[in-house]
């Protein structure tokens, strides 16, 4: 028993030891300085509780500034990260087993993606309006890339003795996509989608900061302007908790939904 926990308490200090070796060394540092610039860490939580968990009991303690901000972003952010899912991987798909649609598709795919997404904004803007609306389709152009590029890629790479042996035994189209291609190229399909995750967070802070009235962008930039220097830091803080929270929930799901892979790739070393 006694091992055990010494290994836990080694696993956990090596994992999380930096991280709050750093946190401490924040506290320290800015308790020296008194900078209203740069407020201490203890500062930061202690106003982001009295932002976002100073609610009533029938919000569940959530305040106000959860669902005038956060749930906003958190809607958008997923809206056009599932948009990007839905039109990378089909497209990857057919881009990676159609020669013939790659020569057409290629080239202007190519050139759109060239365009920074913040670029667009003011055209966005002129096309959507400065709603919600503008700002999914900002995300979901901006995070659409990695999924549409690594799916291309999965599908290209597979082995091809697989799919010749499914036209030999005549197994309908359909039935190769659902049952070899898309399983095989599945390990690099999820590695886009993750990359795309992160870049969905960032054009969600960046389509916030212009034209809006909600948002956590719009929260960090708007105390900026009111000099609320700790809630900027609440703000910015918040963002780097969400990121993280849902990279590791997403590992998570991607653990589970390629366990059969693993599983299967280990069979096959043996």
């Amino acid at each position: 028993m006694n091992a055990r926990l010494l290994a836990w308490a080694r696993s956990a200090a090596m994992r999380y030891g930096l991280g709050i070796a750093l946190i401490a060394l924040w506290q320290v540092a800015t308790m020296h300085a008194a900078s209203i610039f740069f407020p201490t860490p203890y500062a930061i939580i202690a106003r982001s509780a009295e932002l976002w968990l100073s609610g009533p009991p029938s919000h569940l303690f959530l305040g106000d500034g959860v669902f005038h901000n956060i749930v906003p972003s958190l809607l958008r952010l997923l809206a056009g990260w599932c948009v990007a899912i839905a039109a990378g991987v089909p497209l990857g798909v057919l881009i990676g087993r159609s020669q013939y649609a790659s020569d057409f598709l290629d080239p202007p795919l190519q050139f759109l993606r060239a365009i920074p997404g913040p670029a667009l904004i003011p055209v966005l803007i002129i096309l959507l309006g400065t709603e919600s609306t503008m700002r999914v389709t900002l995300i979901a152009f901006g995070s659409v890339w990695p999924v549409l590029l690594n799916t291309i890629e999965g599908v290209r790479t597979i082995d091809p003795v697989a799919v010749d042996t499914a036209r030999v035994f005549r197994l309908p189209r359909a039935a190769r996509l659902r049952r070899i291609i898309l399983p095989a190229a599945m390990p690099k399909i999820f590695g886009g989608v993750r990359v795309s995750l992160a870049l969905a967070v960032i054009l969600m802070v960046i389509s916030e900061l212009v034209a809006s009235t909600n948002g956590i962008g719009y929260g960090i930039q708007n105390a900026q302007l009111m000099f609320l220097l700790t809630d900027m830091w609440c703000g910015v803080v918040l963002l780097a908790v969400l990121g993280s929270t849902l990279n590791w929930l997403f590992l998570k799901f991607e653990h589970r939904a390629l366990e059969w892979h693993r599983g299967a790739r280990g069979r096959t070393a043996i």
